[in-house]
This record gives C-alpha cells, sequence and structure tokens, in this order.
C-alpha cells in the first residue's frame, strides 16, 4: 500500500494529493492549525497539525512510503527537519521517494541566462538562502543515511484560481517593465506531471528544475492574457514606480532563463502546457469575460 506524508498541503502540493488519492494512495497531510487539519480530513485525507513548533504525534510515520517536504524554511532551515530529522534517519529504508519542493531562487541572478542543475547556487535573496539552506539539510539525509531524496526547483508557479487572468478581469494588473527582467514558469498540472514521473523512476540525491520551455519578460504574460480576455493590456509601470510589496520585488531580483532539459531526459516529462500561451489558453476558457 502506498502511503504520502506532505508537510504542507499547498497549492502545488494539493494538485498531486488528488492524483494520488484517486489512484487508491493513501494521503496524509499537515496544516500549521487544527482548522486546517480538519479540512485536511474533510478531504478523507489524514490530518495533523504541524508548526515546526513541536513533533507530529506518534504513529503518524508508521506506514508512510513516500513523503514531500513544501514547508516555508526558517533562519534555521526546515521546520519538518527540526522536529523530525532523526525519524527520517532511522526509518530511511522505509522511504521509496522523497520530495524537497524548493525554488529556482536558489540560482541567483544570471542577468537573463541560461541555467541548468550543474549552475553553482548563488542565492542574492533571503528566501533563497533558505530554501539553500533546506535543500542541503534534506539531501544531508541522503548522503548520510541513504534516505531517497530528490530537490525540485520550482519556477513562478499558476493555474486555477492563481494566474494572471484573474487580476485582469478585476482591473488590478500592471504590466511592470524592468529592462531585462526574464522569468520562467510552471503550470501546476507539469508540477504535479513530474513529481509522478519521478516517483515512477526515482533518482535519489539529484535536483530537477521544474518549469516550462519558454522563460519571459512578465509583461509578455500579461499583454497575451489581454488578448485571449479581449481587454485592453494595462498601460506601462516602470519597476521602481510599481510600489511592490517585498516579497513582489523579491521575484524581480533574479533574471534567468531555467533549463527543464533533465526532467524531460531523465524523467521522460511530457509537459502539459509547454508554454504560458497554452497554459492561459486552458484557463481562459473557465473565465467570464
Amino acid at each position: 500500500m502506498n502511503h504520502i506524508l506532505f508537510f504542507g498541503l499547498g497549492f502545488s502540493a494539493k494538485a498531486l494529493a488528488e492524483r494520488l488519492a484517486a489512484r487508491g494512495w493513501t494521503v496524509s497531510a499537515t496544516s500549521r492549525s487544527e482548522s486546517g487539519a480538519a479540512a485536511i480530513r474533510a478531504r478523507g485525507y489524514r490530518g495533523f497539525v504541524f508548526d515546526g513548533s513541536r513533533p507530529l504525534p506518534q504513529g503518524a510515520f508508521e506506514g508512510v512510503t513516500h513523503a514531500v517536504g513544501s514547508a516555508p524554511p526558517g533562519e534555521d532551515g526546515d521546520p519538518v527537519l527540526r522536529q523530525h530529522a532523526g525519524d527520517f534517519a532511522e526509518r530511511a529504508k522505509q522511504f521509496q521517494w522523497v520530495a524537497y519542493l524548493s525554488t529556482t531562487g536558489v540560482y541567483g541572478d544570471h542577468g537573463g541566462g541560461l541555467v541548468t542543475e550543474e549552475t553553482p547556487l548563488s542565492p542574492n535573496t533571503e528566501r533563497g538562502h533558505k530554501r539553500l539552506l533546506a535543500e542541503t539539510q534534506w539531501l544531508g539525509l541522503w548522503r548520510g543515511h541513504g534516505l531517497p531524496v530528490m530537490v525540485f526547483r520550482l519556477a513562478g508557479i499558476y493555474g486555477p484560481g492563481r494566474n494572471q487572468l484573474l487580476p485582469l478581469l478585476d482591473g488590478s494588473a500592471r504590466r511592470v517593465i524592468k529592462e531585462g527582467q526574464i522569468f520562467s514558469r510552471i503550470h501546476v498540472a507539469d508540477i504535479a506531471n513530474t513529481l509522478e514521473a519521478s516517483i515512477a523512476h526515482p533518482h535519489p540525491g539529484r535536483a530537477y528544475n521544474v518549469c516550462d520551455d519558454e522563460a519571459c519578460p512578465p509583461q509578455d504574460v500579461v499583454e497575451y492574457g489581454a488578448r485571449l480576455l479581449g481587454l485592453p493590456a494595462p498601460p506601462d509601470v516602470p519597476f521602481e514606480a510599481a510600489g511592490l510589496s517585498p516579497m513582489a520585488r523579491s521575484f524581480y531580483a533574479d533574471s534567468k532563463r531555467v533549463s527543464n532539459a533533465r526532467i524531460v531526459k531523465e524523467l521522460g516529462v511530457r509537459l502539459s502546457f509547454p508554454t504560458y500561451r497554452e497554459g492561459l489558453g486552458e484557463l481562459a476558457k473557465g473565465l467570464k469575460r
């Protein structure tokens, strides 16, 4: 019996959980609150409260064969490993596959240049540094104890309920212009596709970039979305005048094209949405103009 434990059931993890549950897997997941854990249980999953301050209850790891870590790291790294590094080490042979969901922010800024999994890691944001520390901690369990860990570096994520079409419809979209800025992105369905492919063909110790085939300036995506919806493109706003939040500004700190060649060649991934055009085109079908 396959049994997967998700530390955090966010946007990306939820997409994989739904697919595996439909195939008969047992799914366990954590939330930071009791209400969140109750919502997880309402889905038919096992739900636990975990906020990093105390370990999961005894028995939470019983029968678990696969795991996904996606909890935001702190100054000391991954909160999951703060409480459960020993459990993973002691139970390493119990697991068939363990994924850590990281970010392409660990590469830092490359001035629009191409990065692969072999590119040196040089994050230039606090978030990127924390994710790199967490990656190092998880891979340390592979090196030291044989836990079958793989790292997945996710590009900018979009999908149903979280995409550039929605601010266009509510009038809040802007074409923020920063010269030379290039982003890579990935549809949430293709994150699930990649994780499923890795479950079928695990390569412990490996890192994978998870992105689509075409990096581009963010304003191009806004303009294309507007055309799909039959709306005028929002006016250009210079980056320095955009008044972005610290989190939003951090996304503009890195400019790079991310290669997905490894997931294609090594895992045989076939993207459902190879560029933002296919992804937004599908999402637009369910939206009212």
